[in-house]
């Protein structure tokens, strides 16, 4: 089982985080006031930034491998992903085109440039980003902040289904408590750096 495990995790403006598991299959959701250290916690586990303590995901241990590597299978999407090409199409070389239906995407918004994308076009496309490199977990961050309810369903079918499929543990940062409801399997809170 690919369970997500943190022990005793810690940075600046994060507290020591213990007993936080994710299992293989489930979703945790995460909550709290904004500054609260949500984001701080993804990134830790990411090995975004500088920290102290041990994440494993099933039997890997994150300090084993490099860090791109740990990056390719616990995948962090921010709420506003960072794009390097100029046009979709480049950095879409293996997406399924069932996807981009699924989220409402036409497959002209690969010719586009992402410039002229709307924040809610890019958040879904930055999902089917992540998705197509196959993580083992998944770290998100308000994945749907900036869609409609509509769109915010659909992304949430789609994780679901991929997280059915591959029993990947996500990790998922919510204001919704409505969305929280729907998704989640457990729900965690966090204040001031420090894990309820």
């Amino acid at each position: 089982m690919n369970d997500l495990v943190v022990e005793r995790l810690e940075r600046p403006g994060l507290a020591p985080i213990q007993g936080l598991t994710v299992p293989a299959g489930q979703t945790l959701c995460l909550h709290g006031p904004s500054g609260s250290g949500k984001t701080l916690l993804l990134r830790a586990i990411a090995d975004l930034d500088p920290n102290e303590g041990a994440v494993r995901l099933g039997t890997l241990r994150r300090d084993d491998l490099p860090a791109p590597e740990w990056r390719r299978r616990v995948i962090y999407v921010p709420p506003e992903s960072h794009w390097w090409e100029e046009q979709v199409r480049p950095h879409a070389p293996q997406w399924p085109p069932d996807w981009l239906s699924r989220l409402d995407l036409g497959p002209d918004i690969l010719d586009q440039p992402v410039r002229r994308l709307s924040t809610g076009e890019r958040q879904r496309l930055a999902m089917v980003r992540a998705l197509s490199r196959r993580p083992a977990a998944l770290l998100l961050d308000e994945p749907t902040a900036n869609l409609d309810d509509e769109n915010t369903r659909r992304v949430e079918a789609l994780l679901q289904d991929y997280q059915h499929a591959h029993d990947v543990p996500l990790l998922w940062v919510s204001h919704d408590p409505a969305q929280r409801g729907r998704v989640a399997n457990q729900n965690r809170s966090i204040d001031g750096g420090q894990l309820s």
